[in-house]
């Protein structure tokens, strides 16, 4: 194994048989740290390497950013000869296989978790799928609006009474991988412990439902059904979006003392002692009035203005800030998050961890179709 300590899996070979953005994402973390990742695609490529524009140097930017740190390798899953050399190379040097394909497709190749642990026992599979394995719906496909949709997130984005609002970008695809991840690493540790490989099973629908955790338990406790609150939070008042003069400020207000004091840096001790406001049960019931109240003092300043007061006074906010304004703010530009990518003009968000305080490294530019050399 390597000695890079950024590069925990380096020795580790990854097979992954996907497209889109779950099984993509899932093998490009295991990238980053360290696995040789090789990417098996059909002739006509990743479909996610068309889903522009923007493109970015050949392919769409989407398909760039999750892509990095592999090799592309094609196979035609209708010739018998390529699938039969594709599962000897796996049964030849995979530690783990990656796949989003439908249910069946796999298992009419030989290239399924029972065919190639049969000739590889130690081999970690992991079948990432849409609704999850039993169940009347295993079969179905899945893509990620389906799944906001269907594990009920999209009741609860958005503004009261207005249209379902899915999230901006696909939460579910991307906390399917790192649940894939989180499996394939578990998997590892236990093989280092007992000479045999595991099936880890990941869906889309399950993380959905996974992030409704909050939700599902206010619902199970209380028989409600949770609703939209925009920015808000269901249980928590002061906890949203306010309008300054010149754009939005989050403030979160989470216990009676961060109230008081937020109480007071606007003007209004009082607020604090009022019945209606007293604790947080109070400020929930009454939500509208508080929020009206404190609106109505926020749109008297800008942003700035509000921003040095509330964090003299080490009440919790943020500006609502747009991308550019995300990635170039004073605190991404010190954590070092935006990484050059060798031998390319890209630049990428990389891994959102440190090892003894070392990013793992961009090694290596997405692969074009079938380019097999890593460039490392």
């Amino acid at each position: 194994m390597s000695q890079n300590r950024a590069q925990p899996l380096a020795g580790y070979t990854v097979f992954e048989i996907g497209q889109n953005v779950a099984a993509p994402f899932a093998a490009q973390i295991l990238g980053d740290l360290g696995a040789h990742v090789i990417k098996v695609e059909k002739p006509t490529g990743d479909d996610a390497r068309h889903w522009g524009p923007p493109d970015w140097e050949g392919a769409s930017a989407m398909f760039q950013t999750l892509n990095r740190n592999k090799v592309s390798q094609v196979c035609n899953f209708r010739d018998p000869e390529q699938v039969a050399a594709l599962r000897a190379q796996m049964v030849r040097e995979a530690d783990v296989v990656i796949q989003n394909f439908r249910p069946g497709v796999l298992e009419g190749l030989g290239l399924d978790a029972e065919s190639l642990q049969a000739l590889k026992p130690e081999l970690i599979y992991c079948d990432m799928g849409a609704f999850g394995r039993g169940g009347p719906l295993s079969d179905l496909p899945g893509y990620d609006p389906l799944m906001q949709a269907y594990g009920g997130l999209m009741s609860v984005t958005g503004e009261p009474g207005q249209a379902p609002v899915r999230t901006g970008y696909s939460v579910v695809d991307c906390g399917t991988g790192m649940w894939a991840v989180i499996g394939v690493l578990s998997a590892l540790l236990q093989r280092a412990k007992e000479p045999r490989g595991a099936r880890v099973e990941v869906s889309l629908f399950e993380t959905a439902l996974s992030w409704m955790q909050v939700a599902s338990a206010m619902h199970l406790s209380s028989g409600e059904v949770p609703g939209r609150f925009g920015s808000g939070a269901a249980t928590i008042v002061p906890y949203r979006a306010y309008e300054t003069s010149d754009g939005y400020l989050v403030i979160a207000a989470g216990n009676d003392g961060l109230f008081a004091r937020l109480s007071k840096a606007l003007g209004h001790p009082e607020w604090a002692q009022d019945p209606r406001f007293i604790g947080n049960p109070q400020r929930v019931q009454n939500r509208e009035a508080i929020d009206a109240l404190i609106q109505a003092e926020i749109a008297r300043h800008d942003r700035a203005t509000w921003i040095e007061r509330l964090r003299e006074a080490s009440i919790p906010c943020a500006p609502v800030q747009d991308t550019d304004e995300a990635f170039h703010c004073e605190q991404a530009q010190a954590l070092g998050v935006l990484q050059d990518v060798p031998g390319s003009e890209m630049r990428f968000m990389g891994l959102p961890l440190r090892l003894d305080g070392e990013r793992p490294a961009i090694r290596c530019a997405p692969p074009a179709l079938g380019e097999s050399q890593s460039g490392e």
